[in-house]
């Protein structure tokens, strides 16, 4: 992962292969921003009006590379746009720095050493910004060759940025080396999930991704119990089991448990975990798989937050419930019209095998709520419905309790992630009733995803907190590169269950 440092030095005479420094969107052209001061004068203060000349705006994500000045020990500036310039006495949005900043590290793939001369007015600030670096220069190169090499492979055959100086940081104040040290434990777990979820499903099936989780729990001081198909045969895992009936990779349910001596809540974090979804008996489509090696990033982002909670020692106690299974066609797959029998003793009709995500989440959450904890949240790429309703990038809400659900929203913003609450219409519930079992993992087709919600619902236990995030949309991109978003794995929900980790160990559970 890239080095990060904070720096007091002026940027004319530090090392490196690049100032980055920030651009704003003004009203008549663009504007320098604040830390970039001592650059603009090098330009006789006329750094707007070259790069305006360059055709920069100052529009969020727009970078322009153009030659340093002279007595600059840097050959290039680096400059990224922040958008709209803020209002005065206002600083800018944090996510436009985060933004900027993952933009500019992108930018500067093969670099050995960047300098951030961005605007740092306040420690929460150099966080943000290392953040973004942090996640904008992430890349997956386990399987090419190029990187065998040390070349690394970032699309273009370049490792990524090496070392970043943020410079306007105090490097003696403990408010700034937290924020960067908080940066930091989170971006790497974020970006241990994105390897999870681009890792190709032949080389992650559930126990592999069992054993990944085994590992992590070793070494950050986390609990770890792994139940195997035995283990949940003898527990009645029906959802669990009847999903990864069909794979010859056996199904497994994973518990990270990290607890504080300090701790007075607990939380709950759950995550779908299907390691590769074909659909199951009811086929996808040809187009509709090749990524399907995403359906794990429920989980990922449940199983990184856990040890992000653990790595910044919140003084709350978070579990992690990891439900990991294959979903595959075979002779011992289960059916359209097949009734499972779920671990809290419900039986449900399966009219579609492709909404299989809800079933092991139904058993995980059931398992979940036996701990009591104060509160439970799901993640999952659980349905298209949800894509279309919120587009690629918005992930949905959903909860039991409107002030949980609003705390979630409120954590997601807080942290840089598009989320939109979505209620619960009780009329839907009533599209799933079956006349074989207590309920069927199908309803009413428009809705979907707040169908979906319902059901999830119905294995939460009684008198317990819960909220349903949908990540389906933003947890994995097809699109090209975007901010400090890379192509395939995003991370999504990671920062958000952690904030909620930080909001609910100051006594903030919403």
């Amino acid at each position: 992962m890239t080095a990060l440092t904070l720096s007091t030095a002026a940027a004319p005479g530090l090392r490196a292969d690049a100032i980055v420094i920030g651009v704003a969107k003004g009203a008549d052209g663009p504007l320098v921003a604040p830390g970039a001061e001592a650059v603009d004068k090098a330009y006789d203060g006329r750094l707007a009006a070259v790069l305006e000349t360059l055709g920069a705006s100052g529009s969020e994500g727009e970078v322009t590379k153009l030659p340093a000045p002279s007595g600059f020990k840097a050959p290039v500036v680096v400059a990224v746009g922040l958008g709209a310039e803020p209002e005065k006495d206002a600083g800018f949005d944090p996510e436009a720095l985060r933004r900027a900043a993952g933009a500019a590290a992108r930018a500067l793939a093969g670099a050995k050493k960047a300098a951030f001369a961005l605007p740092l007015a306040e420690a929460a600030d150099a966080g943000v910004v290392a953040e973004g670096v942090l996640l904008g220069a992430y890349s997956f190169d386990a399987y090419k060759e190029s990187a065998k090499d040390g070349k690394g492979a970032k699309g273009n055959g370049k490792a990524p940025l090496a070392e970043a100086a943020l410079l306007g940081g105090k490097p003696r104040d403990k408010a700034y080396k937290a924020a960067v040290e908080r940066a930091a434990a989170v971006a790497e777990e974020l970006n241990r999930a994105r390897d999870l979820v681009n890792t190709p499903p032949n080389d992650l099936n559930p126990e592999a991704f069992a054993a990944v989780a085994q590992t992590a729990a070793k070494e950050h001081g986390i609990k770890v119990q792994v139940l195997d198909e035995k283990a949940l045969v003898k527990g009645g895992y029906g959802g669990i089991l009847g999903v990864g009936a069909g794979s010859a990779s056996g199904p497994r349910l994973v518990k990270l448990s990290y607890t504080s001596p300090k701790a007075k809540k607990s939380l709950a974090f759950v995550g779908k975990g299907i390691t590769y979804d074909s659909g199951g008996i009811s086929l996808k489509p040809a187009g509709h798989n090749e990524t399907m090696k995403c359906d794990m990033a429920g989980a990922a982002a449940v199983f990184a937050a856990v040890v992000a909670a653990a790595r910044l020692g919140l003084e709350v106690n978070v579990t992690g419930w990891l439900a990991l299974a294959e979903n595959m066609p075979s002779g011992s797959a289960t059916r359209p019209g097949d009734v499972l029998r779920m671990y809290s003793g419900k039986t449900v009709e399966v009219l579609n095998t492709d909404a299989e995500g809800r079933l092991v989440l139904a058993d995980a959450l059931w398992a979940a709520s036996q701990d009591k904890p104060d509160a439970i949240i799901d993640v999952a790429t659980l349905t298209g419905a949800m894509m279309l309703a919120l587009g690629s990038r918005t992930y949905g809400i959903m909860a039991n309790d409107d002030a949980f659900r609003s705390a979630v929203h409120e954590a997601a913003e807080e942290s840089g992630e598009p989320a939109w609450p979505m209620p619960l219409p009780e009329h839907l519930r009533k599209g799933m009733d079956s006349p074989t079992a207590d309920i069927a993992n199908m309803g009413e087709r428009m809705g979907g995803g707040l169908v979906a919600g319902l059901f999830l619902r119905e294995f939460v236990g009684e008198g317990i907190t819960w909220a349903h995030l949908d990540i389906a949309g933003p947890a994995f991109n097809e699109g090209a590169p975007f901010g400090y978003t890379p192509k395939g794995g995003t991370g999504t929900a990671v920062r958000t269950l952690v904030r909620v980790a930080e909001r609910v160990a100051l006594g903030d559970l919403g």
